[in-house]
């Protein structure tokens, strides 16, 4: 499946019933990093998310296409640096999706389902979309400025205090739109903060959810799991008092990598990011679809 852009093209994968019948069409951009069209990461991700939750809206009528990033995976094309990209970038490559989309599903919108970071991208996309576009599904996305996420992630983690004095000088530095030297930093830190990525981590921290989503005047449904340690209620919280008309759904026990872990087991949490065999939280799929197909 392709979809053609300047130094494309870019590909992705259609999901929909044996028959190529589809009530609805939805495009799935993955979240932050190298992360492949199927919710995968060489980062040490391997759920297979994303794939799951193709299959799981199949089944209940709704066709998607999940997508490789500009510069990735079978998305390479003939783009120089997969770094070297904007969230504007993004987006107008998820509204190409959708005239796809909405084609070989034969409807005549499609919406845009963004998992975490691919939240932010599908806001942004809503902004300049046209009637091609049905609405929004936002899969544990952030509902507060990137740098205001990032901060709370790393303050969360114990093990972080020796970085965080040099982390926290990054990201204040990135949001003022200037770069940082981090060759003094951590190899961990150079690597979250490497100068081939600060470009985009500018762009990216000066996005603010709420804002975007206070604009957008299509359906949205906001999904969030209580188990997620990435980006956590506050985020769909946030979303929701800036758009108090959007759905809501929260699926107990999910966490971001859209699996049922167990309570407060940390350990169950880290190791669903690897395990393809554990299935999708119940009631997301259900609630995915039966929001697509009630908006349209």
């Amino acid at each position: 499946m392709e979809a053609q852009v300047e130094g494309g093209p870019l590909r992705g994968s259609l999901a929909m019933l044996a028959d190529g019948t589809a009530r609805a069409a939805v495009v799935i951009i993955p979240g932050s990093g190298p992360t492949n069209r199927d919710g995968d990461s060489p980062l040490g991700v391997e759920a297979g998310s994303l794939r799951l939750l193709a299959g799981a809206l199949a089944e209940r009528g709704v066709a998607s296409i999940r997508v490789d990033k500009r510069g990735m995976f079978a998305s390479a094309g003939t783009f120089a640096d997969p770094n070297a990209v904007t969230f504007d970038d993004y987006a107008g490559d998820a509204l190409a999706w959708v005239e796809v989309a909405r084609e070989k599903a034969g409807t005549e919108c499609a919406f845009i389902l963004g998992h975490s970071e691919g939240g932010l991208v599908a806001l942004v996309a809503a902004q300049t979309a046209g009637p091609s576009l049905c609405g929004l599904v936002l899969v544990a996305a952030p509902g507060r400025p990137m740098g205001v996420v990032l901060r709370e992630q790393l303050r969360a983690n114990p093990a972080n205090a020796p970085l965080l004095a040099d982390a926290l000088t990054a990201i204040e530095a990135l949001e003022g739109g200037e770069r940082v030297d981090v060759s003094s930093f951590h190899p961990a830190l150079q690597a979250m903060f490497a100068p081939a990525v600060q470009g985009f981590l500018i762009d990216a921290f000066a996005r603010d959810p709420a804002a975007l989503i206070a604009g957008v005047k299509l359906p949205v449904l906001i999904v969030g799991g209580d188990a997620d340690l990435q980006v956590g209620l506050a985020d769909a919280e946030a979303l929701s008092r800036a758009r108090p008309a959007a759905g809501r759904a929260l699926i107990p026990g999910m966490n971001h990598v859209l699996k049922k872990v167990p309570s407060g087991d940390m350990g169950a949490n880290l190791a669903a990011y690897g395990d393809p065999s554990l299935p999708l939280a119940p009631g997301l799929a259900e609630a995915i679809a039966g929001f697509v197909l009630g908006a349209r």
